[in-house]
């Protein structure tokens, strides 16, 4: 099993095109792909298909961005592309069925793994309810994992984007049940989640903003459309900060977020990463004009620091 990701420098890109489609592959150009991606690699996506809506909710990712991902992803050359993802609200075949990400699969001729089934490994975990989880064995095979989701907002976990989409979604239904509540994850989520991150590196965390969710997540908030905007990066505690932020979080307002750069899995400050693309001050403009009809913006004219500048 992999110990790090493959690229330990916090580099971000933020991109905002009138398509999705486009803009995911504007903020790919910008981060150091040939690094993260290599030919004959085992390139595992995990998208968010949390349960059966459309994407215009601001639920589950887009098939047509999906797609675009793994035309991107196979200019690099890998051995295999593998989706892999278990849903915690519906059956994943349910998902993958209704959405249309099926045809994406089939047309793109590429490996579709249900996590929420084995075969399974032991995975040992640095946390006290649940200490241990099976996960599909899938993970030994990985040389890079790319998490893709929407920036929500989350009734439990305060914010769900890309460490939280790994984390919730490699725990098997089949284990856990539907929604992943029976063993005791829910018990302490935000710790759950830094143990989980701990143990799977993400190589690239892609948020899409583009259908994001505000209000109470996973799949019950109010949709915001801030067309084309995406965010991408390296390392996922700085692409998961940038997401905080356009909600409204300094690090300190998501737990697991805050705990991840304490023990040093990675970078919450901005002034301390690569922030490439549109600037920040302008994605938190165009987030919050779209979710709250009026400007919102943490980092006006200057970025704060880890607390605020107070």
């Amino acid at each position: 099993m992999r110990k790090d990701r493959r690229v330990k420098k916090s580099i971000i890109s933020i991109m905002k095109d009138k398509k999705e489609e486009d803009s995911i592959v504007k903020a790919l150009e910008l981060l150091p792909i040939n690094e993260i991606i290599k030919k004959e690699d085992v390139v595992v996506i995990t998208p968010n298909w949390v349960k059966v809506k459309p994407p215009y909710t601001g639920t589950v990712v887009g098939p047509n961005t999906l797609q675009t991902l793994i035309k991107y992803i196979k200019r690099y050359h890998p051995k295999r592309i593998v989706i892999a993802t278990g849903s915690g609200g519906d059956p994943t075949p349910k998902v993958l069925t209704s959405v249309g990400y099926d045809k994406v699969i089939e047309e793109e001729n590429i490996e579709f793994v249900d996590l929420n089934y084995g075969p399974y490994i032991e995975l040992q975990l640095e946390h006290d309810q649940p200490k241990s989880t099976r996960i599909n064995q899938l993970i030994n095979e990985v040389d890079v994992l790319i998490s893709f989701t929407q920036l929500k907002q989350h009734e439990e976990a305060t914010m769900s984007a890309g460490i939280k989409n790994i984390a919730l979604a490699w725990p098997p239904a089949e284990i856990h049940g539907f929604p992943k509540k029976k063993l005791g994850i829910h018990q302490d989520l935000h710790g759950f989640i830094v143990a989980m991150t701990k143990k799977i590196p993400i190589d690239l965390a892609i948020i899409s903003v583009d259908k994001a969710m505000i209000g109470t997540g996973p799949s019950d908030g109010k949709a915001v459309n801030t067309p084309g905007m995406i965010i991408a990066g390296t390392d996922p505690i700085a692409t998961d900060t940038i997401g905080a932020r356009l909600l409204g979080f300094l690090p300190q307002g998501v737990s697991y977020l805050y705990q991840l750069y304490r023990e040093g899995i990675g970078i919450a400050e901005p002034e301390k990463m690569d922030l490439k693309g549109i600037s920040l001050e302008e994605a938190e403009r165009a987030f919050s004009k779209a979710a709250f009809q009026q400007e919102i913006i943490i980092d006006k004219n200057k970025i704060k620091n880890i607390h605020g500048n107070q």
